[in-house]
């Protein structure tokens, strides 16, 4: 007789809507990763949602983040049916034989699938994420993660915008503020923006530096960290045009500046990540349930990072980021982002229910709660999608 918790379908549901107050950077409007504010303006977002169904009707649903990209679709349409006919509750086999399966791609889609198992499980229990993983923590301490800088009169377009949007963030009850710098590479810019903010709110709020990977140099990014010292910064992170991926030269840089490095948001996966930190490349480890398969794979970096006695670092939102890092002892930020002056976050208002990633959720004791709902514990606004819906993607074994 089949198992009653045999995937029989499983479904992506793509979907486009504006969302207003952001649009695209006018000189470089075709650039990926550009995003601005735009007061008026309104800019498309194109995302999917997972649904996994097993042959008994349980049901496991993902909508996906700040990694629901078309280069993730694209590899999600091609994985989807690897999971027809496989036990739901075998969530290490499948992320082991997924993994081999898809090893010549970055493994991005692994992780949606894997979160939907993971609610699936959770409903199946009548448990939450957080306490199928053994987890305690029912609020998170959470840093403002700033859209990178533009230039023109909006958004953080000054040095002076940040000090401001700082300044907002910290009456909200922020205690830590991650500054994303503008894309030019421009070292001497960075230094005294960030060093304005934290001449500002240096002694009210943990400070930290993300370039992403726009400094040219190393002697850019040498600049850039000596003025992390100077501000003392909780950490730097992803400086290089490497794409945060040479182990080599954050080692060169570790060995030059005081603050701390995290690094890996751009290595995937739990063995490349100890081969980066065991070569000497960072401090802190990063992980991403989207990124870094799901929260199968996000566990076992944090337990990789336990194991050496450092801390890991979960990357933007999610619920299925809150329930990670509910589990996880040697962490410490929710990162909030992407956030500005006038500026929503990225996302799309999926949630039926009261969850949000928008600046306003941070409490007065500068948290974040853990949805403790079944599985992970949000309810999705179908209407929503299905009325934003571009195209349906169906697997069925029948």
């Amino acid at each position: 007789m089949a198992s009653p918790t045999r995937i029989a379908r499983v479904e992506i549901h793509e979907f486009a809507a504006p969302v207003r107050g952001l649009g695209a950077e006018r000189s470089n409007p075709l650039a990926i990763t550009n995003i601005v504010a735009e007061p008026g303006g309104a800019m498309t977002l194109a995302k999917f949602a997972v649904v996994i169904e097993t042959a008994d009707g349980s049901r496991g649903e993902y909508v996906g983040g700040w990694g629901a990209t078309r280069a993730t679709l694209g590899q999600l349409i091609m994985i989807a049916p690897f999971l027809l006919g496989r036990d739901a509750l075998a969530r290490e086999l499948i992320y082991d034989e997924l993994k081999t399966e898809i090893r010549q791609y970055d493994h991005m889609a692994h992780g949606h699938l894997d979160i939907a198992l993971w609610d699936l499980a959770g409903k199946r229990a009548g448990m939450s994420i957080t306490q199928l993983l053994g987890g305690w923590r029912t609020r998170l301490p959470t840093y403002a993660s700033t859209y990178r800088g533009q230039e023109g009169n909006a958004g953080l377009c000054t040095p002076e915008a940040y000090v401001e949007f700082a300044e907002h963030c910290h009456s909200l009850g922020y205690r830590a503020f991650k500054i994303h710098g503008w894309r030019n590479g421009d070292a001497k810019r960075e230094a005294k923006n960030l060093l304005g903010v934290a001449k500002a709110m240096g002694e009210r709020m943990a400070l930290m530096l993300d370039p992403a990977c726009e400094l040219r140099t190393f002697a850019d990014a040498l600049y850039v960290g000596r003025a992390c010292d100077e501000a003392g910064c909780f950490w730097y992170e992803d400086p290089f045009r490497d794409s945060g991926v040479s182990a080599f030269a954050h080692k060169k840089l570790r060995e030059s500046i005081k603050t701390p490095l995290l690094i890996t948001e751009h290595v995937r996966g739990v063995e490349p990540k100890a081969d980066f930190v065991l070569a000497g490349g960072t401090d802190f480890l990063r992980a991403d349930p989207e990124y870094d398969m799901g929260i199968t794979g996000t566990m076992k970096i944090a337990h990789l990072a336990e194991a050496l006695g450092l801390d890991v670092e979960i990357h933007v939102v999610g619920p299925a980021h809150r329930h990670c890092m509910a589990a996880i002892r040697n962490t410490n930020w929710y990162e909030l982002g992407l956030v500005g002056p006038g500026m929503p976050n990225a996302l799309l208002p999926v949630y039926a229910s009261d969850y949000s990633d928008e600046l306003d959720a941070v409490g007065k004791d500068g948290c974040v709660p853990v949805p403790d709902g079944p599985g992970l514990g949000v309810t999705y606004d179908w209407d929503f999608i299905v009325k934003h819906r571009t195209q349906l993607h169906r697997f069925a074994l029948d």
